[in-house]
């Protein structure tokens, strides 16, 4: 019993036999899904890894001596129970993939140097306890993606919405106000471009596929709308409940 409440100690052989080589060529300290329940020291002789795969455990506290990874280009710590992340990740100015999600992180905790990971392309800070966001996360120039789903969230600053890389925003099930429900909860849509032609431009098959499917749209249209029912935010209450069990959708490819 002892035993199970410090968590299964790691060693630095253990670690070193947990190195991967990923898709891209890195090297990837995988010490996923290992009952670990502090930071083990040892991993520190092995900061030359591109990759840090420390989800699924049941850490509380990420350490300042994160810093020691400089090479770190990949760090996943989904799914465990931290409560605040130290100022030093903002020194890891390779990485391009940060997935906290399904913890215990307020807005309060966020540490305000996560806006120096400037090469940053994807966020996941969703399943987790915040209120609101910093809008100091809108120096993050390079991010694409970004999750914000299953949080307490009431709005979105602007300095985050209008990233110009952005390309998907997550953050559904968040107590929005209705005028912002619709355009925070879904991912962010950009269109390129956009062709308009006249009826008399069309041959007869376009023209006649196009009225089919402006009449499918009609009948949508006189459908009436079903009682609407009152949202509920379960996992704002324990955002450990529950958590995706694939997280690659969130990696990089």
């Amino acid at each position: 019993k002892a035993k199970g409440q410090k968590g299964k100690k790691i060693t630095l052989k253990m670690a070193k036999n947990s190195i991967r080589i990923s898709f891209d060529g890195g090297r990837r300290l995988d010490l996923s899904h290992m009952g670990i329940t502090t930071f083990p020291k040892c991993i520190l002789k092995l900061d030359d890894v591109d990759e840090l795969d420390l989800s699924r455990n049941m850490l509380k506290k990420i350490p300042g001596s994160i810093q020691k990874f400089q090479k770190l280009r990949w760090l996943d710590l989904h799914s465990n129970q931290i409560e605040e992340l130290p100022e030093a990740i903002g020194t890891l100015q390779n990485l391009s993939y940060l997935n906290i999600c399904n913890n215990k992180l307020t807005t309060k905790n966020l540490p305000e140097k996560l806006n120096l990971l400037k090469n940053l392309h994807i966020l996941n800070l969703g399943l987790n306890c915040l209120d609101s966001i910093p809008t100091s996360l809108g120096a993050l120039k390079e991010l694409k993606e970004i999750g914000l789903f299953d949080n307490a969230l009431t709005t979105i600053p602007n300095s985050v919405k209008n990233l110009p890389k952005l390309k998907k925003l997550n953050a559904k099930r968040n107590p929005f106000p209705d005028s912002e429900q619709e355009e925070n909860a879904d991912s962010i849509k950009r269109i390129d471009k956009l062709y308009l032609v006249q009826e008399k431009d069309l041959c007869s098959s376009c023209l006649k596929r196009c009225q089919e499917e402006e009449d499918n749209l009609n009948k949508f249209k006189n459908v009436p709308p079903s009682p609407s029912k009152k949202p509920s935010f379960p996992l704002l209450l324990t955002p450990n409940s529950s958590a995706k069990d694939n997280q690659e959708e969130w990696r990089i490819r």
